[in-house]
C-alpha cells in the first residue's frame, strides 16, 4: 500500500470509523486522538512520541509502524483486540494509571 493510501485509511479509521463505532459499542474511549493515542503506542510498544521523530505522528511515522497500528485498529473493530485493554496500557506507558 502506498504512504497516501495508509494516511487515508488511517485517518478515515481514526476519524470516523472507530468514534462511530465506540458509542455503540460501549468502548472506554471514542474521539479521534485518543485512538490515535491507544494505537500508536501499541504498535511502538510504549508512547508513540518516543519513537516517531515528527508530528503529526501518522506523517512521520515508519510505513509498518502505521499499517501495524491500522492492522490494531481493524482488529479492534473486528472484536479480536481489546480497546480497553490497549487504552489501559497506554495510559500506564504515560504513568497516568
Amino acid at each position: 500500500m502506498r504512504r497516501e493510501e495508509l494516511e487515508a485509511e488511517w485517518l478515515t479509521l481514526t476519524r470516523e470509523t472507530l468514534p462511530q463505532a465506540a458509542a455503540a459499542r460501549g468502548w472506554p474511549i471514542a474521539r479521534d486522538h485518543c485512538f490515535q493515542r491507544v494505537l500508536l503506542d501499541a504498535a511502538t510498544g510504549g508512547c508513540w512520541y518516543d519513537a516517531i521523530p515528527g508530528r503529526p505522528a501518522y506523517r512521520h511515522a515508519a510505513p509498518e509502524m502505521l499499517a501495524g497500528a491500522i492492522g490494531l485498529g481493524r482488529a479492534v473493530l473486528a472484536g479480536s483486540e481489546d480497546v480497553a485493554a490497549l487504552n489501559l496500557q497506554s495510559l500506564r506507558w504515560r504513568g497516568k494509571r
